[in-house]
């Protein structure tokens, strides 16, 4: 699918986009004071937009409410309620929206500009989860888990949808084009590791069910209509989500300061950032004089001089 093709498909559901403009003042009216929490180094994302209810538990914790600009941290289980969404920008750039009733555990996630061991793990239990992979993706690895499958995700844009234990729905893998109509690749595995097989074009889909043997089986799966329509709509939250988030990132890093960068913020080499004790920068060359040039002599200073 081109970009062309994919901005036709995605302005389909210019219906609905009226109603998600609340999400971008949300997102762009925040608050001069932010909290203290948000700078914390061990933060990796932050709530970008909320309809509706969501919470968060963490540990033995009780489950608290969330609400925009509330960071997110590793080990982190959230879950949206009845008619509620929410999004979420990592430290990354990659980006989550859940649709309500949604629960999402945050297994891991490290991330260090410009390294290459990166890292992003998340379990999507139950719900539906859409989701824009960034920079660990690019330079790591990210995973996905349900619970029938194991997704690595090859820096794209997808949706999960994993319903109710029970029901006779099947669990879900789409893979959409970026923004940009760049496609990306959702790889499939088994619980053991097995490949299952991969999602390479814009718009196509599998259905997790058993195959032979009872054994999990990654079908194709044609998108009806309905359900295409439904997508459109959270792709077009997830856009917004994406985009606001990306703004509310700098002003993280902003709040965190010179003296609160993480490891993932720090870069490498002399200038600004290079760090006490590495000695002075070095100082601009003077221009050599060419053999047989005269020598310029100095200007006076003429500052102080009656005006004539």
């Amino acid at each position: 699918m081109r970009r062309r093709e994919f901005i036709t498909w995605l302005t389909g559901g210019a219906a609905v986009f009226p109603a998600l403009w609340p999400l971008v003042s949300r997102g762009q009216n925040l608050p001069a004071n932010q909290t203290a929490a948000a700078t914390e180094d061990n933060s990796i994302g932050q709530v970008v937009n909320l309809t509706g209810t969501a919470a968060v538990t963490r540990g033995s914790a009780a489950r608290t409410p969330l609400k925009v600009t509330d960071v997110i941290y590793p080990k982190d289980v959230l879950q949206t309620d009845v008619k509620s969404t929410l999004g979420i920008t990592f430290d990354d750039e990659t980006t989550f929206s859940l649709s309500a009733n949604t629960r999402i555990v945050i297994d891991s996630f490290v991330y260090q500009q410009g390294g290459r061991g990166n890292l992003a793990s998340f379990n999507v239990a139950a719900g539906t989860a859409s989701f824009v992979a960034s920079l660990v993706a690019k330079t790591g690895e990210m995973k996905i888990a349900t619970p029938e499958a194991t997704l690595g995700i090859r820096g794209t844009t997808g949706i999960v949808e994993v319903p109710p234990t029970g029901g006779a729905a099947t669990p879900t893998v789409k893979l959409y084009p970026d923004a940009d109509g760049h496609v990306g690749r959702i790889e499939v595995f088994n619980r053991q590791g097995a490949s299952l097989g991969a999602l390479t074009q814009g718009a196509s889909a599998f259905a997790l069910r058993a195959g032979p043997g009872g054994r999990l089986a990654a079908v194709p799966y044609q998108i009806p209509p309905q359900e295409a329509v439904r997508d459109r709509g959270a792709l077009q939250r997830l856009t917004l989500t994406h985009t606001i988030g990306r703004q509310m990132l700098i002003q993280r890093q902003r709040l965190r300061g010179p003296g609160q960068q993480r490891p993932n913020n720090q870069r490498r080499g002399g200038g600004q950032n290079q760090r006490p004790g590495q000695g002075a920068p070095p100082q601009p060359k003077r221009p050599q004089r060419l053999p047989g040039q005269p020598r310029s002599r100095p200007r006076k200073n003429t500052f102080n001089e009656p005006k004539r």
